[in-house]
């Protein structure tokens, strides 16, 4: 039924890249598509007046960017959730709209199904960043120096968990951005100072900005 659709709300400053992506949506009967914005400051007022569950978020936009308006709606619309569909694989701009509040990266070139399933999971209240974009996120600086052998060692969730933590979120924290358990939240927790033999928060902190995971 339509009442149990996913509302979304498309941001992008491309015509053409609009009616692509909406295109894709249309036939996909859990979604449906409530409006499309040029800018950051016209999505700010768009979805306040549509009230979408989620938004798909360009960065590089005029008058207001992705940035921008993701922080805005951070505050001014916590219910809704931000996923960011972007052509960018800049590991900065990533980590910078996780900071800013996005719940995932999507790439623009993903399959219209993982689009789909991308949004479903934010929605849910989940994360979900594509595969180029996990790629890009979890790179090492210096990818030829042996240190980086120990951050390989760690699966992509273990690195999403320990960017949260090394950010001062709790296990309660990490388990409701995630999507998961706290029991789960705590077996990463452990899992990842066990791989890289390190037992206090501190250390957590100071071998994700020696890595280059947070700034």
């Amino acid at each position: 039924m339509s009442d149990t659709k996913i509302r979304v709300v498309l941001v992008d400053d491309h015509p053409l890249v609009q009616e692509g992506i909406i295109a894709r949506l249309e036939n996909e009967a859990s979604l449906e598509v409530v409006g499309a914005a040029n800018d950051g400051r016209q999505a700010l007022t768009l979805i306040a007046e549509t009230k979408p569950d989620v938004v798909l978020m360009d960065i590089s936009m005029p008058v207001m960017t992705g940035f921008e308006a993701t922080e805005r709606l951070r505050t001014e619309q916590p219910d809704v959730r931000v996923l960011i569909l972007s052509m960018h694989e800049n590991r900065e701009y990533i980590l910078k709209l996780i900071q800013c509040g996005a719940a995932g990266y999507v790439l623009k070139d993903v399959s219209s199904g993982e689009l789909v399933t991308a949004i479903q999971t934010v929605h849910r209240g989940g994360t979900y960043f594509s595969a180029g974009a996990s790629q890009s996120l979890f790179a090492q600086a210096d990818p030829g120096l042996s240190v980086a052998s120990e951050a390989d060692s760690l699966t992509g969730r273990e690195q999403e968990v320990l960017i949260l933590l090394a950010e001062g979120a709790s296990n309660k924290d990490v388990a409701r951005q995630l999507d998961i358990s706290v029991r789960t939240a705590e077996t990463h927790r452990q899992n990842i100072k066990n791989k890289l033999n390190i037992q206090t928060s501190a250390g957590l902190v100071r071998y994700a900005i020696d890595h280059k995971l947070i700034d």
